[in-house]
């Protein structure tokens, strides 16, 4: 029974620490993919589902200048957005988003506290969009006047069993949650295209209601002048209606493409992503504006306050105003079904961007390479967080903003300093500008919501500090996803065995001229008693990248003034040495010998050498490397110390 439950958790586990095949993806030959619609409607059940409190948003916030503030929104989506994250598509077709193209700037361990932090971010945007999504899908349930009086103070209870629904659909498998987001979208813009029909009849047949409003507005503001600058300052409380990007490029690989992409040039998937996000964009775009002066001129501003009837849920009461209450319930419950699958698409965004960093980072367990453990622990989190909230969607507004708004910051910076390494004046210029809107932006969001930023940084503390925990505990793993010898090499190691026995001497390069090999194969014929006639080869390791966990390790062969010397670039000295030692035992069926000096110091410095600069007392480690990889004592390698 065990055995059963564990294969089908680690169902898709990838082999190869460099492999992540995404959510339930079987070998790449296998891997199911979709029409670039069908996935926009799994990343827009996030996006679209935002007109279920967008509009109530921004009244609000702006109130008779929402139109004119959501206008701005949609400038800076159509100008801003998405040109910005039509460039990530083209620089991070699988999957990685603009985080990947952040990393390229700052190597080693900056590059990698880097991608946690953005890694933070993107938790707090992907797992505050599902509890939010299903919390305000609670509060629509509440709201409708045919709900059961039982109901009423259950709001924690509910938004849980809405959370855990949503888990059960992706422990199913990905292709059943694009089925369901397909059919979810297809309902609820049909629905509010009716109801924004009626309310544009509504506003016809009155036109009082838009003198009304024009009163209030000159009386409010003045000149048109005093009414765009309020607009430019109140628009980034609106920034609900940005999300959707990220998850759009992050979810990439599902994108079907074109017969002759190949992993290097998925150009019909890139081709695919790009009518995604500006097919999702300019529909968004569309409804946020109607929608926007449809609840402004007709919904009473008293309304939109706290315990209003358009509090979170504009075009719903429009919908039961304008067209029953019949109508009224059926739209209800398609918004309570998309804002409760809202979350499908933070989860999907989860699911494909944490498996492509911390596994690689050695800063996850090897099972985080599984879909449904991730989707297990991801809804454990997100229960965790519903009920710190209380299933407040209000109280879980800011941070949902912060981590947009960071994102996107982050995603124009990237293709900011991508147009600047191409050489692309204007392209910098203008992606630069769109950066500093999107910095303004959070700025002002952040000052204006702190708990926002207060919450990410929690979520960054606990990815730092289980990520860290992670790599120590994985620090003895081999590390090495592929050893290959060159053809010197190979040689090398063939025309050194004798009798069975091959004598490999670990030196640490430094002039690599005759007498210090002559130096070294003294000292270790003398310290281990080898004999005179056995031939003996170096092997020198250079680290490379320590903040990197596996990498594929080829080893170059050469002879250096009469010795015969093996070396490889890595991102740990012991546990290299160890891989190709298991790898040389398997190929040329001999257990060789390694030969070592001990390093002289602290120990505890050693062990933090090792962690961080992949180096330290190498001996030992290699030695445990082993015991770990190869329990059977009979076929180890052996390792002296010297």
């Amino acid at each position: 029974m065990r055995t059963g439950v564990r294969r089908w958790l680690l169902d898709g586990l990838a082999d190869r620490a460099t492999d992540h095949p995404g959510p339930h993806r079987a070998p790449v030959a296998e891997h199911k993919t979709h029409p670039w619609w069908k996935v926009m409607c799994l990343t827009g059940v996030d996006y679209f589902s935002t007109l279920g409190y967008q509009p109530g948003i921004a009244a609000l916030a702006a109130g008779v200048i929402s139109p004119f503030a959501t206008m701005v929104l949609i400038l800076l989506t159509l100008l801003g957005a998405l040109p910005v994250y039509r460039r990530v598509a083209k620089e991070s077709p699988h999957g990685e988003g603009s985080i990947a193209m952040l990393e390229k700037v700052l190597p080693w361990w900056g590059g990698k506290l880097f991608v946690l932090a953005l890694l933070g971010f993107a938790c707090t945007d992907f797992l505050i969009t599902m509890t939010l999504s299903a919390a305000d899908a609670t509060a629509h349930l509440e709201e409708n006047p045919f709900a059961p009086s039982f109901l009423h103070g259950q709001e924690v209870l509910i938004t849980l069993v809405l959370l855990a629904l949503l888990g059960g659909v992706f422990l199913k498998g990905f292709t059943e949650a694009v089925g369901i987001a397909v059919g979810l979208v297809s309902v609820y813009l049909s629905l509010n295209l009716v109801v924004l029909l009626a309310a544009f009849y509504e506003v016809a047949t009155h036109p009082t209601k838009i003198g009304d409003w024009s009163e209030a507005l000159t009386t409010s503001h003045g000149s048109p002048f005093a009414v765009i600058a309020v607009a430019l300052l109140v628009f980034p409380k609106l920034a609900l209606g940005l999300s959707g990007f990220e998850t759009g490029v992050a979810v990439m690989p599902q994108i079907r493409g074109r017969a002759g992409d190949t992993e290097r040039r998925p150009v019909g998937r890139i081709a695919g992503a790009r009518r995604l996000l500006t097919t999702a964009a300019l529909t968004m775009s569309c409804f946020l504006m109607a929608s926007s002066f449809c609840t402004t001129v007709l919904i009473p501003e008293k309304e939109f306050e706290s315990g209003g009837e358009a509090n979170g849920r504009a075009l719903a009461y429009l919908a039961h105003e304008h067209l029953g209450e019949v109508f009224g319930t059926i739209y209800d419950l398609s918004t309570i079904a998309i804002l409760w699958f809202a979350g499908a698409s933070a989860m999907a965004g989860l699911l494909n961007l944490v498996p492509r960093y911390l596994p690689r980072y050695g800063m996850a367990p090897e099972w985080a390479r599984a879909v449904r453990p991730l989707v297990l622990l991801f809804t454990a989190v997100a229960f965790v967080v519903t009920i710190l909230f209380d299933a407040d969607v209000d109280a879980q507004g800011g941070a949902y903003a912060t981590g947009v708004l960071v994102l996107m910051t982050s995603a124009a910076i990237a293709v900011t300093l991508s147009a600047h390494r191409r050489g692309r004046r204007p392209a910098m210029i203008g992606f630069g500008t769109i950066a500093a809107i999107f910095t303004y932006t959070t700025i002002a969001n952040v000052i204006e919501r702190p708990d926002g930023v207060k919450i990410a940084a929690l979520f960054i503390v606990a990815i730092v500090a289980t990520s860290f925990a992670s790599r120590v505990q994985r620090a003895f793993e081999l590390r090495a996803t592929e050893v290959t010898l060159d053809e010197t090499a190979a040689r090398l190691v063939a025309e050194s065995v004798h009798d069975g026995v091959l004598e490999i001497v670990a030196n640490e390069p430094n002039s690599r001229d005759a007498s210090e090999y002559a130096e070294k194969e003294a000292e270790a014929r003398e310290r281990h008693h080898l004999p005179a006639a056995a031939p003996v080869l170096f092997l020198e390791v250079t680290v490379a990248d320590a903040s990197e966990f596996a990498s594929d390790l080829h080893v170059v062969g050469e002879e250096r003034d009469g010795y015969r010397v093996l070396s490889m670039r890595a991102a740990s000295v012991p546990n290299s040495v160890a891989a190709l030692l298991l790898h040389v035992r398997d190929t040329y069926d001999v257990r060789p010998h390694v030969y070592f000096e001990w390093t002289e110091g602290n120990p505890i410095v050693h062990l933090l050498k090792f962690l961080f600069v992949g180096a330290g007392e190498v001996a030992p480690v290699a030695r445990e490397v082993l015991r770990r990889a190869e329990p059977d004592r009979t076929r180890r390698p052996f390792v002296h110390v010297g």
